[in-house]
């Protein structure tokens, strides 16, 4: 999976597979987690959000089921 790097400073990087639907995110803390059936819109809206961090808590974590790979 691409990774983008990302202006956050809670998030370091961020890479989607359209087909698996899942999300990759890098945290500046070094952890690194999947989200699994995040749907295209979630992706395409933290990329535009003014603050990812804040996207991410509030459409994101705790939403959708995870696993962490770093």
């Amino acid at each position: 999976m691409q990774l983008t790097t990302v202006e956050s400073s809670m998030l370091h990087a961020v890479g989607y597979n359209s087909k698996t639907h899942t999300l990759e995110v890098v945290f500046n803390s070094g952890g690194v987690y999947q989200y699994h059936d995040v749907p295209p819109e979630e992706y395409e809206g933290l990329m535009e959000a003014e603050s990812k961090g804040r996207y991410m808590h509030e459409y994101i974590i705790d939403v959708y089921p995870w696993t962490q790979v770093g």
